[in-house]
């Protein structure tokens, strides 16, 4: 009984914490962020339980909860996580209290507003990655725009805010109309859009169906995650959000796309999924080369980044359509581990932006003079970003490597040559940051890394090294879930 509640209970705290921050008194700044914090932080501890109580030998949906909710058309209320869902909601749960300690300070205007919006995103991201009905997962899918819109509107840093948070709503909303589209052609045909009685009956889809349908949910992930050429959104959005914006965009909202396809293209179409995997891997391996050598020109900071995460997510499309448990692990992993380093860079950019307030690189070098722990935390990153041995990143990618090689050796070798290039535009950033020149004119506004960033940081890195050192800690819990998805197992 305890467990049927638990799910809900997760959703339904971070909701309580907006409530309670309703009746708080605007000017009560420090009492607002206390408890904004002290309610991401129980979400998380909370979330723990989901790990701790997680039956890792069962591919079953797990935490089960189901309410009738229009009866009349047969459509229901029903959560529920597997070994793929769980740690997409602890990375959830794990950043929001982050995203709260980066913008202690920095946040100076609409403070209740802004922890509001944080604590919403709690709440809609879980729901997405744990409800098990079509229509209800679009309704929530889209709904973690409108906050995600507002946080980049109201609190993005420059004068081209605005624009940047339109770019990021109508491409992904324009983009889910396709998909919601196909839940329509799909209730019409099955008479339900329960996500477990569609997977029992994927059959029942003619090939020709199946592909039309599997286009249509293509187009929302894979404008989500983002795919070339669909990702022109991606480096204004996070070059224009605030530090915690770019956080919870890069450590969970890119995920989107990639839980969709797990959750809904691989085990709904498998016929179409075999029939599309040639252009999947193109898409991908065009990607990687792309943003990687798109990436050396690049003068922003946060575009650098964000262009990085667009390879990398190349990475995660390739492991999924290798459509073997080897890869489709591999890209659960690089997911988690991309929510990790990526949110950590961004973090970086954010320590050095609140000290010189811009993010233009021609403005840094030396920095390893006047701020050496900040440079020894950007170093573990960066190598992290690179894929390290003994970092999160190393396993993701070889097992998606690994996974490629099995499925298609070309597709292997020529995403290979991302991961050079990787190592290039990283350790080019990082020697551009930390070495060459002081510049002697900002000594005045650089001091190293304060005691709450520093405490920002350690969990980050505790992370990196012990998905890194001790995979099968993630991995066993999910292996039953990815090898469902599999038809020959």
């Amino acid at each position: 009984m305890f467990e049927s509640y638990l799910l809900i209970s997760l959703i339904l705290i971070p909701i309580i914490g907006i409530f309670v921050l309703f009746t708080i008194p605007e000017w009560k700044l420090t009492v607002i962020k206390s408890v904004a914090l002290t309610t991401s932080l129980i979400t998380f501890l909370v979330s723990l339980l989901l790990w701790i109580l997680f039956d890792s030998s069962t591919a079953k949906f797990q935490f089960v909860y189901e309410l009738n909710w229009i009866n009349s058309l047969n459509i229901n209320i029903c959560l529920g996580i597997d070994g793929i869902s769980l740690f997409l909601i602890l990375l959830t749960t794990f950043l929001i209290p982050i995203c709260l300690l980066a913008s202690w300070d920095s946040v100076k205007h609409n403070v209740k507003e802004y922890m509001i919006s944080f604590l919403l995103l709690d709440a809609l991201l879980i729901t997405v990655f744990s409800v098990l009905d079509l229509v209800l997962f679009y309704v929530f899918f889209e709904s973690v725009l409108i906050p995600m819109f507002i946080v980049i509107g109201v609190w993005g840093a420059r004068e081209r805010k605005v624009r940047a948070a339109y770019m990021l709503f109508l491409y992904t909303f324009f983009g889910s109309l396709l998909m919601l589209i196909a839940i329509i052609t799909i209730y019409f045909e099955v008479g339900t859009t329960d996500l477990q009685t569609l997977i029992s009956a994927a059959s029942e889809f003619s090939p020709e169906r199946q592909k039309l349908l599997w286009l249509a949910f293509f187009a929302s992930f894979a404008i989500k995650i983002p795919m070339v050429p669909f990702h022109i959104w991606l480096p204004e959005a996070h070059v224009e959000a605030p530090t915690a914006g770019s956080v919870l965009l890069a450590g969970v909202l890119l995920k989107l796309g990639g839980y969709g396809f797990l959750r809904f293209s691989i085990p709904m179409f498998p016929d179409a999924n075999v029939y599309f995997t040639p252009l999947v891997f193109t898409m991908s391996v065009i990607a990687i080369i792309y943003t990687s050598l798109t990436t050396l020109r690049q003068i922003d900071l946060k575009r650098i980044i964000a262009y990085s995460s667009v390879a990398h997510m190349s990475f995660v499309t390739i492991g999924i359509f290798s459509l073997n448990i080897q890869g489709i692990q591999g890209s659960i992993l690089l997911m988690l581990s991309h929510g990790l380093v990526s949110s950590a860079l961004f973090l970086c950019v954010g320590v050095i932006y609140d000290r010189h307030k811009t993010r233009l690189i021609k403005y840094y070098s030396g920095l390893v003079q006047l701020m050496p722990i900040f440079a020894v935390i950007f170093l573990f990153f960066t190598m992290a970003n690179i894929s390290l041995p003994a970092t999160s990143s190393f396993v993701g990618e070889f097992l998606v490597l690994v996974g490629a090689f099995n499925s298609n050796t070309t597709v292997a070798v020529l995403a290979t040559t991302g991961i050079i290039l990787g190592a290039a535009y990283s350790l080019w950033l990082y020697n551009r940051v930390a070495f060459g020149n002081l510049k002697y004119e900002y000594i005045d506004n650089f001091s190293d890394v304060n005691r709450r960033e520093f405490y920002i940081f350690v969990p980050l890195i505790a992370l990196v090294l012990l998905m890194g050192i001790y995979p099968n800690l993630f991995l066993d819990p999910m292996y039953m879930s990815v090898a469902n998805l599999i038809p020959s197992n």
